[in-house]
């Protein structure tokens, strides 16, 4: 079965939908030149009153490994996303206090990312690959080569899914789970109800048809 997590949380009324459709993870997204970008004190607040059960992720954009695990432990995350061009040595540090997720840029004709390096990580979150941006762009990652990563490796696919493309997504990638940012807001930050649900159903489909 594939799991859906939900990134770029900057509300409150968003994370309790996102549990109520059966979400297992919300991403809260720490990199401030990002849209979706929430501070620490937002970020405590919110998590004091999430439901319980769900799991949170902290995004981490090239921050060393110290105030990564600092901020971590604070807000009781269940792991840190590193998604900027951390190095095998800061995810091995982060990784001896918090479960790790790398993420890894891939596009259309890019070679394969070194994930190999990265023996720490509990997983691999594979997104698109964009020059100078750290993801939330809406583009897609290279569902092929994601393929092959998952085959070997936990994947949480992520770069423009959408309820639109979310059941072919899966088909191809079969992924660990799912995570989706843009594919699924009224405007950056926050969610849109009705795509929320939809996308939600067309993963629940995905799932029957292909893991039944």
């Amino acid at each position: 079965m594939v799991r859906i997590k939900i990134c770029g949380i900057t509300k409150l009324e968003d994370a309790k939908l996102a549990a109520d459709l059966g979400a297992y993870a919300i991403g809260l997204n720490f990199y401030t030149q990002s849209p979706r970008s929430i501070t620490p004190a937002a970020a405590a607040d919110l998590v004091d009153r999430l439901p319980p059960l769900l799991s949170v992720i902290g995004v981490f954009v090239n921050w060393d490994a110290k105030p990564v695990v600092s901020l971590s432990r604070a807000l009781h995350l269940s792991a840190a996303q590193l998604h900027g061009d951390e190095t095998p040595r800061v995810a091995d540090a982060v990784a001896k206090q918090i479960q790790v997720i790398k993420a890894l840029r891939v596009g259309q004709g890019t070679p394969p990312p070194p994930f190999a390096k990265y023996r720490s990580a509990a997983g691999f979150l594979i997104d698109a690959a964009q020059s100078g941006q750290y993801g939330g762009t809406g583009a897609l990652a290279n569902w092929h080569l994601a393929r092959t990563i998952a085959q070997t490796h936990r994947v949480i696919l992520a770069g423009g899914l959408s309820p639109e493309n979310v059941g072919e997504a899966i088909r191809v990638v079969r992924p660990y789970a799912v995570d989706v940012a843009s594919g699924v807001e009224s405007r950056p930050g926050r969610k849109d109800p009705a795509k929320l649900r939809a996308f939600f159903d067309e993963v629940a489909r995905a799932n029957r048809d292909h893991f039944s």
